[in-house]
């Protein structure tokens, strides 16, 4: 049987498409975040979005999305990253794409019609708390606790940290503990909560090294640090059933890796053609940059990691999308595109030289915010433990590590 590589038609018609719009409408509208408040700009991009049936890609027609199977979302995602506004325009950002996901997959029909709705319609947003302090990448250590209070309500109590776009979100998706005695990870529980609540207190957004521009703070939306007191939660609000939500959490953040290495190809890309741009007119001491061989060895290791970053989420598309298990090649993937995107834009930056340094430029910003890539959705070295235990256990299993190593792709 051959192994067939060919993007279907239909599929590749809307990445076209998909990267017109992005390059027609978000990248030149980046420039006017500088003197025109956020709904200014992109308003019109929505409207421009929707008017064309770019929306929602993920998400089922029938909810008013456009329908795409994992392959073809990937393709969009991987257009979409090249602008800071791309996947907003077309409601498909972190982490309300994943929440609706989520409410989509387990919600019941009142959760639907309340809460993914209006995320649906882009009314609203929705932050995902999970990490805290005290487990940091162990979310299993979790300490939030979540105590049945008769059988209409449960009270919260806790604190969550980096609770990413908790500062402009409409409501959160909260994770805690209803049940210590449970086996590990069948003691938490998914509760949607509507902000702002009293019980749920923003202390803080939490400063990092990232640098920011005109309205990074509600784009990105800030990673807060979070008090939990007394907070009242309809049963009703309950997603999922009891001891759903480590399993409901771990699949949603899989998503999240999947299209953090999407974007992560995508400004790459933008990195390397820019790069490109500037070597094709840049001379010094009487020959053009781009005529030099070390210049073009460094391009040329930049269009491979591409290449490579491609190829695993494209690989990886292809086995979600024939309900094939992705743990491994997700986690390995998402080591792969948190570095590859870092060592891309830092290519760029040498290549620029004092300009690339300098803010006069986007990639210097790329940069401080890229570097998160391997801390955020699990940090590299959980990852890469996950990793070398399945090689492990692949070679006790079958005498060879093949399987968990990319020699049994299928």
């Amino acid at each position: 049987m051959s192994i067939d590589f060919e993007i279907p038609a239909e599929a590749k018609a809307i990445r076209e498409k998909v990267r017109k719009f992005v390059h027609d409408e978000c990248i030149p509208a980046e420039k006017e975040l500088d003197t025109k408040p956020l709904a200014d700009v992109l308003g019109p991009l929505r409207k421009k979005a929707r008017a064309q049936g770019l929306w929602c890609p993920f998400v089922p027609r029938e909810y008013g999305g456009m329908g795409l199977g994992p392959l073809a979302n990937a393709l969009v995602q991987m257009e979409l990253g090249e602008s800071m506004l791309g996947a907003l325009a077309l409601n498909t950002q972190g982490p309300d794409d994943a929440s609706m996901m989520t409410i989509l997959a387990h919600g019941t029909e009142y959760q639907k019609e309340k809460f993914l709705k209006p995320l649906l319609n882009g009314e609203k947003r929705i932050c995902f708390s999970m990490t805290e302090k005290a487990a940091g990448a162990d979310a299993t250590g979790m300490q939030t606790t979540a105590v049945k209070d008769g059988n209409e309500n449960y009270i919260l109590n806790g604190e969550k940290w980096f609770s990413s776009s908790a500062s402009v979100a409409d409501m959160a998706l909260v994770m805690a503990k209803t049940d210590p005695n449970a086996p590990r990870h069948k003691q938490y529980s998914t509760f949607i909560v509507e902000l702002p609540n009293p019980g749920y207190r923003i202390k803080r957004n939490v400063a990092n090294m990232a640098i920011e521009g005109p309205h990074d703070d509600v784009i990105h939306g800030g990673h807060s640090e979070i008090e939990i007191k007394d907070l009242k939660v309809s049963a009703d609000n309950l997603l999922g059933g009891e001891g759903n939500g480590f399993n409901m959490g771990q699949h949603r953040l899989a998503y999240g890796r999947l299209r953090h290495g999407m974007h992560n190809v995508a400004k790459a890309q933008r990195a390397l053609d820019m790069a490109v741009a500037h070597v094709t007119k840049r001379s010094t001491f009487g020959q053009l940059l781009a005529d030099r061989q070390a210049v073009q060895f460094m391009l040329a290791d930049c269009a491979s990691e591409l290449y490579i970053g491609r190829l695993m989420l494209l690989h990886i598309a292809y086995k979600a999308e024939n309900g094939l298990d992705i743990r491994q090649e997700n986690s390995i993937a998402k080591i792969f595109h948190a570095h590859m995107v870092h060592k891309v834009i830092d290519t760029a930056i040498q290549l620029h030289g004092a300009l690339g340094f300098s803010q006069d430029t986007p990639l210097a910003k790329w940069y401080t915010q890229v570097r998160s890539q391997r801390l955020v959705d699990g940090p590299d070295e959980v990852h890469k433990w996950k990793i070398g235990k399945n090689v492990i256990k692949a070679f006790r299993e079958h005498g060879t590590t093949a399987s968990a190593a990319g020699g049994d792709l299928l």
